[in-house]
């Protein structure tokens, strides 16, 4: 038996510089902002060129087949996108070591899409500011560390374990891994153990929920102000309706709600006959959401029959009160995605073996690619990386990650690297 390395791997300059270079390469989803041209192949191509210093050589770098966007449950934003849009969208598979049995690799997977938004890339020598700093390009640079680390202190990691790094594309903006993660993991290059690397303060989270997301259109005729009822008022509609749902479907048990996106138009003399509302929940099982499904649908059509006994006597409003069934439709832009649910014991002791603290029992879990591990036989699966999603401000302005974290993350990667070999090579 190896011991592990006991503490975290400091990150060296050519770290913080592959960082620095992959956060200066825009790689923005096209899901999040049309008509930008993501720099994914080149991001890619830095990234190999990184790895195979460290051995690793490259089993795939390309765009996924068309018609993996043309299954029921793929998001209705990506739903039978052209060629030409999965041109754009690359996926890289590295692996160290031979190709050796499912059952003496380890995959890690991370993702270099990123939101819209572009803060200044900058480094005061502790933390790293930028889009994907955390989210998900300095989780990235920490892997390579991590497997680095542990290939110095023990030969058995790219000898009797091999490892293999996923880099995908379609991991924000709603593509949900649809593009991504999932058509390689039904090629296979999966492990027995898989670590999709997202913030989560270096503990080991075993679950990802899904998500599912709804959309309330309203179609009707618009007035002038000076005339209200003389069409309908989708405003007033929508803005009810966004109360009624947030009130009925946050109630639902397992149903993680965020009601958004609601829009009629930007003046302030008119009467907006048209808009639409977006509803997005997360749920922790394939039952759930099916349940919360049902729940949404049943909350559409009390809340419209509300709206119409509430209004229907207010002139300003008859008309829209009268028809609002007739003009608003329920549009499910997302749904019926598989959760990560899975025994857990396998992992967990990995995990623990490693020195790793769990995900707190009563925190929910988020969604993210593992999703698409769910089933997998001969796999198991674990999100875990540095930083927070929070705290570290993901998605958000000023998001940044510290290179004492990433460093952490580094380390773990390490350790569980040799705990595997340690399951792997014990007679």
């Amino acid at each position: 038996m190896t011991a592990a390395p006991s503490t975290a791997p400091p990150l060296t300059a050519r770290d913080t510089e592959l960082l620095l270079t992959l956060l200066r390469l825009p790689t923005v989803s096209p899901l999040e902002a049309p008509g930008e041209q993501p720099m994914l192949w080149e991001a890619q191509r830095v990234y190999a060129a990184v790895a195979r210093e460290s051995g690793f050589r490259v089993l795939h770098h390309g765009s996924a087949d068309p018609a993996v966007l043309r299954r029921d449950d793929v998001p209705r934003a990506v739903r039978g996108r052209p060629a030409e849009f999965l041109a754009t969208q690359p996926n890289l598979v590295l692996r160290l070591g031979p190709a050796l049995p499912r059952s003496a690799t380890v995959m890690f997977n991370v993702h270099f899409d990123t939101v819209a938004g572009a803060p200044p890339v900058t480094f005061d020598g502790h933390r790293v500011t930028g889009r994907g700093a955390v989210d998900a390009k300095g989780q990235a640079v920490a892997v390579l560390a991590g497997i680095r680390a542990a290939r110095a202190a023990d030969p058995r990691i790219g000898r009797d374990v091999a490892v293999l790094v996923q880099a995908v594309s379609g991991e924000e903006g709603g593509a949900l891994g649809c593009f991504g993660t999932r058509p390689l993991v039904e090629a296979g290059y999966v492990g027995r153990l898989n670590v999709f690397c997202e913030p989560t303060g270096s503990r080991y989270l075993c679950r990802a929920t899904a998500s599912m997301t709804a959309e309330l259109r309203v179609a009707g005729l618009d007035a002038i102000d000076d005339r209200p009822g003389a069409g309908h008022n989708a405003t007033v509609l929508l803005g009810f309706l966004a109360q009624h749902l947030a009130g009925a479907v946050a109630g639902e048990p397992g149903a993680a709600v965020c009601v958004a996106g609601l829009h009629t138009g930007d003046q302030h003399n008119r009467v907006y006959g048209t808009g639409r509302l977006l509803l997005n929940i997360g749920y922790p099982s394939v039952h759930t959401g099916r349940r919360l499904e049902g729940a949404v649908e049943r909350a559409v059509r009390g809340g419209l029959a509300e709206f119409r006994s509430r209004f229907a006597a207010l002139p300003a409003l008859a008309r829209t009160a009268v028809d609002a069934a007739a003009i608003t439709t329920l549009v499910w832009h997302k749904r019926r995605l598989p959760c990560l649910a899975q025994d857990e014991t396998a992992v967990a002791a990995l995990c623990r073996a490693a020195g790793l603290a769990p995900w707190p029992a009563a925190d929910p879990a988020f969604t993210c690619d593992a999703i698409w591990m769910d089933g997998v036989p001969g796999a198991a699966t674990v999100v875990l990386g540095a930083g927070s999603l929070d705290a570290n401000h993901a998605h958000a302005d000023g998001e940044y990650a510290e290179l004492a974290d990433l460093a952490g993350f580094a380390g773990a990667v390490a350790r569980l690297l040799t705990c595997f070999a340690d399951e792997e090579t014990t007679p």
